[in-house]
């Protein structure tokens, strides 16, 4: 048990590390983008002085799908109109320029830009929502670290706090299960590996971890027959048969249910 809470204390530690690495990447671009919109304004299309036809010059290379442009315009924008009626939607489609290109950072960083900066905008419900999609965008395979993942799960939730009756709702439900059984099957997977290598012991505390944080994703009795089977490895019959009738009780159609009745049977009278 010592050897795995320093390992989780390790990890946290490595969280933080991470998290710090993030702030000075995203401050670094930061720094540049706004250098270099300050110092590149012939790159934009906008030749006028007027907010509202700003935006529609910016809008139109958006809506044809020319990312790269709008990104120019809108960060134009962002400094030339700061404070103008057309500031929150110019930012709001800056980020949206980087989430279509997906460059998920600057785009992260851009809809906290907005949400920070522009609270009562109309379009703060879908900034919360595409923040989240960003941090989902960077989410990686299951078998790599899952910050990003631990936060689009937050963002997500952290919407639907805010907006629950809001048209993205549902989806990001989804979201939030898709992402929670991407974490069980982490965590299922190190199980199934502790036990190959016959560490028993180490394979059912992650066994345990889907069963007590994930219950509700797909792999709850992937990980439940793998503790049973661990259990009759280890010979610790009693604690798997009260195993045993807790998969027949909340796992009766589940595929797995003949291999645990075949460990079942498998156990001394």
């Amino acid at each position: 048990m010592f050897y795995f809470l320093l390992s989780e204390a390790s990890k946290l530690i490595k969280d933080k590390i991470r998290l710090v690495k993030f702030q000075l990447i995203v401050f670094t671009l930061l720094t540049a983008l706004v250098f270099g919109a300050c110092s590149s304004s012939d790159k934009t299309d906008i030749q006028t002085d007027d907010p509202a036809k700003a935006f529609q010059v910016a809008k139109k290379n958006y809506d044809k799908k020319d990312y790269l442009q709008s990104i120019e315009d809108f960060s134009y924008m962002k400094i030339k109109f700061s404070g103008s009626p057309v500031s929150d939607k110019a930012q709001y489609y800056l980020a949206m320029s980087y989430l279509k290109r997906e460059e998920f950072i600057l785009a992260a960083y851009e809809f906290e830009y907005l949400l920070k900066n522009y609270v009562t905008s109309p379009l703060a419900a879908d900034a919360r929502y595409q923040l989240a999609m960003c941090y989902l965008g960077l989410s990686p395979r299951y078998n790599l670290d899952q910050t990003y993942t631990l936060y689009a799960i937050n963002e997500f939730k952290t919407f639907l706090e805010l907006y629950p009756n809001d048209k993205n709702a549902p989806e990001a439900d989804k979201k939030i299960l898709e992402l929670r059984d991407k974490l069980a099957y982490k965590e299922l997977k190190s199980g199934d590996l502790y036990y190959v290598m016959d560490n028993y012991r180490a394979s059912i505390i992650y066994y345990d971890n889907v069963l007590s944080e994930y219950f509700e994703t797909q792999y709850a009795d992937d990980a439940l027959c793998g503790k049973i089977q661990a259990l009759v490895t280890k010979k610790k019959y009693e604690e798997a048969k009260k195993e045993i009738a807790r998969f027949e009780l909340k796992f009766p159609k589940s595929n797995l249910l003949n291999k645990v009745l075949i460990l079942k049977r498998s156990i001394p009278s």
